[in-house]
């Protein structure tokens, strides 16, 4: 009778999962998650990588990138949503300045990813060497996103425009491409960092600063682990900030 009621009042590995994705810390976020893996009810691959994933978050929000890849190279080895664990690691790896690894796991995210989220690898990729000033590889990958795309198609439309005229491009049809971001769902969040410094290389410097501004706030109020993420896009919105208010 006592095991059987223990048994019922045991919390299952998917409520585990539940308390660690809704938890407000990193610390609490690693505890469920270490609950969950822990637990001696069946676990499947699935739930598996999710609660691990939960605790490659909790080390990478404390900036433990260091092992939050060893745990997002666990969650790769379980082959479950393998294009996501891709993405996974890579973040780790941008994180530790490893970018010549990062994108080599953002183009096999590509490769084996459905067809609704190769896009969004490609522009991961496209980012990640944007920020690393490989330009001429950065317009490749966002070409195939731009190509892939759907909803999402105005932001890398925009962000190939930025790298295209960061690397001494003409684009004839920029103004255009602003006004679909700025129109698109898609042109909030991110976008808005895009839009800002489309408007920096188009003499619209009080669009710039609103809009980079928007992102700054935006992203410094949101997760920590997507702020660590950010934090390229985020000094150069910065950089860009100063100088504008400078002249």
């Amino acid at each position: 009778m006592k095991r059987e009621r223990a048994e019922r009042t045991t919390p299952s590995p998917e409520s585990l999962l539940q308390q660690a994705i809704g938890a407000r810390t990193a610390t609490a976020r690693a505890k469920y998650a270490r609950l969950g893996l822990s637990c001696r009810s069946p676990l499947d691959r699935t739930t598996q990588s999710m609660l691990l994933r939960q605790l490659y978050l909790a080390h990478f929000e404390q900036q433990d990138f260091v092992k939050a890849l060893e745990i997002a190279e666990q969650m790769l080895e379980l082959d479950t949503l393998t294009d996501v664990c891709q993405q996974d690691v890579a973040r780790a790896l941008v994180a530790l300045g490893d970018v010549d690894a990062a994108a080599a796991h953002l183009r096999l995210a590509a490769r084996t990813a459905p067809a609704r989220r190769r896009a969004f690898h490609l522009w991961t990729l496209g980012s990640v060497l944007y920020l690393a000033g490989r330009l001429d590889e950065a317009e490749s990958a966002l070409r195939r996103a731009v190509r892939w795309g759907t909803t999402d198609r105005p932001l890398y439309a925009g962000h190939l425009a930025l790298i295209q005229l960061e690397n001494g491009q003409r684009v004839a049809d920029v103004e255009e491409v602003v006004e679909r971001l700025e129109e698109a769902p898609c042109g909030q969040g991110y976008g808005r960092f895009v839009l800002g410094m489309l408007c920096v290389h188009t003499a619209r410097p009080n669009d710039a600063e609103r809009y980079l501004q928007a992102f700054l706030k935006r992203t410094q109020g949101g997760r920590k682990a997507m702020a660590l993420s950010l934090a390229g896009e985020m000094a150069l919105a910065q950089q860009q900030l100063d100088r504008i208010r400078m002249n």
